[in-house]
């Protein structure tokens, strides 16, 4: 399918978020930290998680937002007690390469490269920028992506809105726009995935609206096969300060 660039509508800027990821049951697992630098129309974005267990999320991303988003490099590490199958990820767009550094059950590192013709649609580590870009109207907007199997592959991303969810700021209310994500096989394996349960699964994202979007809430997993975790806002708690309601 043809690329389908995702026009800037929203500057990305200087940023330093805080998250907290979350079990299906509600149990924090790990405390992450957003950065996001620009330079001229050039993004750096690194979103860094830290587990209990020691285990390490780790994606810097740098992608252009001249007219369109246009990703030009990503980095994705995962390791540690946490992923099964510690994963080391690198795309480089300008040069149709995707590196990938997995370790198998035997603990022995394999290295595949391969030479993709890389869309300009691609958006691995740019999701959260292309949802808070996508306008509720769209029906739908299919994008691409690298996978790992841990072969590199493109697929495609249909994103979907579905509606607005209530949810409150310290017991002031709030609505967020849900959208829903669900990745395209394609060929031969969409067909056989899910009679053999190795379907993807599909990942929501909540983006509250206006005249500066911003993401409140993902929910999915961070790895094929794994769990479905959460990943949310949080905010500093001073222990000197009483925690109260709006």
């Amino acid at each position: 399918m043809p690329a389908e660039p995702i026009p800037v509508r929203h500057l990305e800027g200087t940023v330093h978020g805080f998250l907290a990821l979350r079990s299906k049951e509600g149990r924090v697992l790990a405390v992450g930290d957003l950065f996001q630098v620009v330079h001229g129309d050039r993004v750096t974005s690194r979103l860094l998680f830290r587990f209990k267990d020691g285990s390490v999320d780790d994606e810097t991303t740098v992608f252009s937002q001249r007219g369109n988003f246009q990703l030009i490099t990503d980095h994705h590490i995962q390791k540690g007690p946490s992923f099964p199958q510690p994963m080391d990820t690198s795309i480089d767009v300008p040069n149709g390469q995707v590196t990938v550094r997995s370790t198998g059950k035997d603990g022995k590192e394999e290295v595949k490269n391969e030479h993709l013709d890389l869309p300009a649609d691609l958006v691995n580590g740019l999701i959260l920028s292309i949802a808070k870009n996508i306008q509720p109207k769209t029906a739908e907007t299919k994008v691409s992506m690298v996978v790992t199997t841990p072969k590199p592959r493109l697929v495609k991303v249909a994103i979907s809105p579905h509606g607005e969810e209530p949810f409150s700021l310290v017991g002031s209310p709030r609505k967020a726009m849900r959208f829903l994500l669900k990745i395209e096989l394609g060929g031969v394996a969409g067909v056989i995935a899910p009679l053999i349960g190795k379907a993807p699964p599909e990942i929501q994202i909540w983006i509250i609206g206006g005249q500066a979007p911003a993401f409140v809430r993902e929910e999915g997993p961070l790895y094929q096969g794994g769990p479905v975790w959460t990943i949310q806002l949080t905010s500093p708690a001073w222990p000197d300060l009483p925690q109260s309601g709006f």
